[in-house]
């Protein structure tokens, strides 16, 4: 590929727009929801697909029902997302995205997948 071909390709990468926010996976069996925020929502959903199937997913207790119920068992949406274009601090504005949904939802014990706050 030419200089000219790559630096033309580069910059119209530069240009599609990312979005992150935060992301919500119901088990539609129980009810239990998992809620999570990612930089860049760009086919995150396969992304997480292809590590549960795989076995490969941090949350143990999700990874267990996906194991046992299947992809089928199982919805994904995105409860919010923000274009990444002027964030400066992505890690903090990925938390404040995803505070108040944690607050809202309470994704915790028999409701949820995700662990619950520490208190103190």
């Amino acid at each position: 590929m030419d200089k000219s071909k790559r630096k033309e390709l580069l910059e119209e990468f530069k240009q599609i727009k990312t979005y992150m926010g935060v992301i919500q996976i119901t088990n539609k069996g129980n009810g239990k929801i998992y809620v999570d925020s990612f930089s860049n929502l760009k086919n995150k959903w396969m992304t997480i697909k292809m590590q549960l199937d795989m076995g490969r997913f941090a949350n143990l207790e999700l990874q267990k029902d996906w194991k046992e119920l299947g992809a089928e068992a199982f919805t994904y949406e995105v409860l919010e997302e923000k274009k990444t274009d002027d964030v400066t601090d992505m890690k903090w504005e990925l938390k404040m995205m995803e505070k108040p949904w944690l607050e809202k939802l309470k994704p915790y014990g028999d409701k949820g997948y995700n662990k619950p706050p520490r208190q103190g």
